[in-house]
């Protein structure tokens, strides 16, 4: 079958506890400066559920087998490490000592309890979202956009038809425009 994704993921992840570990598969880490790549772990993923060792059935006989919950714990504990390692970077480079966790992975606590952590270390406090605001970034986005009219100017207003989505749009090329020291800079 197909691996799991989105909740799903959190809550096979979830099986793990110090009375049940589950089993940590590597997985390809890779982070560069602030940028983190995801490119090819679900394949990799799949590659591995096609291998001997995985346990199809969940039920492992021996050590060196592996099911669909340790990869889901391993391929959470992956992508959860690169983005706290990038954001504890980003921490230190922007001399800030605050994190605010939104969207829809802002729901899960995994990601919440780590980000945490690594906050605390630093003397720092993370606000976490409620679990209502988090879902959905339309929400988000018009606020921007809402802030963007209140402090910005008339050309961003943009036509309907003149708009666009750019899957890969890089944040940090944003102006923003309702934080007065930022405003005529791209953060």
């Amino acid at each position: 079958g197909r691996f799991l994704l989105g909740y799903n993921i959190e809550l096979e992840a979830r099986r793990h506890s110090r009375e049940t570990p589950l089993k940590f598969v590597e997985l390809p880490y890779v982070v560069k400066g602030m940028d983190v790549s995801f490119s090819g772990l679900l394949t990799f993923i799949e590659d591995l559920t096609r291998r001997k060792d995985f346990a199809k059935d969940g039920r492992k006989r021996s050590e060196t087998q592996f099911t669909t919950a340790d990869l889901c714990y391993s391929l959470q504990e992956t992508i959860f490490a690169m983005l706290i390692e990038i954001t504890e970077r980003t921490m230190a480079h922007c001399g800030q000592n605050s994190v605010l966790i939104v969207g829809g992975v802002g729901c899960n606590k995994r990601l919440q309890g780590m980000m945490a952590d690594m906050v605390c270390d630093r003397g720092g406090t993370l606000c976490a979202m409620d679990h209502r605001y988090c879902i959905d970034n339309g929400a988000m986005i018009a606020q921007a956009g809402m802030f963007g009219l209140q402090f910005g100017s008339e050309d961003m207003l943009v036509k309907m038809e003149d708009t666009e989505c750019r899957q890969r749009f890089r944040t940090d090329q944003v102006e923003v425009v309702w934080r007065p020291k930022t405003r005529g800079q791209h953060l």
